[in-house]
């Protein structure tokens, strides 16, 4: 299947990032470090600090984002909880880039950040099906969960009994329900 090469393709390519994010970031906080200019006023060793924070900040978020790709493929299950929203949440970070992107960068930039953001959703998205198929018991799909310590599973439905012979049944079968049609011009 494809959901594993997907995760292993995500997880370098955030790897990437984050390590891109981090030496942009830190780059342009030497840049105003060295100009020693002020914009509208602000200190620029505040600015140079800021850019250097949100290089650490980031990074740190895309390196993170990365090893939840990277556990993923390698142990072959959907993320959860933390892990889901932070791969939810980049999937939306890279949207929003590839917004920003096409307006000041142009459409290369704009078609990368497309392009990670639909490897991140079919990440998310595979793995869901996959869940959905085994009926969230996760059996099935041998999620190498082992002895399965830990995974919930729910209770199988019991079969409806099976109407006695004897026993009459006077009402009619009910119709099938039909919603009713919009009566407005």
């Amino acid at each position: 299947m494809v959901r594993r090469p997907v995760a292993w393709v995500v997880a370098v390519i955030l790897f990437a990032e984050a390590f891109g994010v981090a030496a942009l970031n830190w780059f342009m906080g030497v840049v105003v470090d060295r100009q020693d200019m002020s914009l509208a006023g602000l200190d620029p060793d505040r600015m140079s600090m800021s850019a250097k924070a949100g290089a650490v900040i980031f990074g740190l978020y895309f390196a993170l984002c990365g090893l939840v790709a990277l556990l993923v493929a390698v142990r072959n299950r959907a993320p959860a909880g933390l892990g889901r929203v932070l791969l939810v949440s980049v999937a939306v970070v890279h949207g929003l880039l590839g917004a920003f992107a096409w307006g000041l960068i142009g459409w290369t930039a704009f078609l990368f950040m497309l392009v990670v953001l639909a490897l991140v959703v079919l990440l998310l998205m595979t793995y869901d099906q996959v869940a959905d198929a085994a009926g969230g018991a996760g059996a099935a799909g041998g999620d190498g969960g082992g002895d399965g310590a830990g995974s919930e599973s729910a209770p199988e439905p019991e079969p409806e009994p099976e109407p006695k012979a004897e026993a009459k049944n006077d009402t009619p079968p009910a119709a099938p329900f039909t919603p009713p049609a919009p009566t407005t011009p």
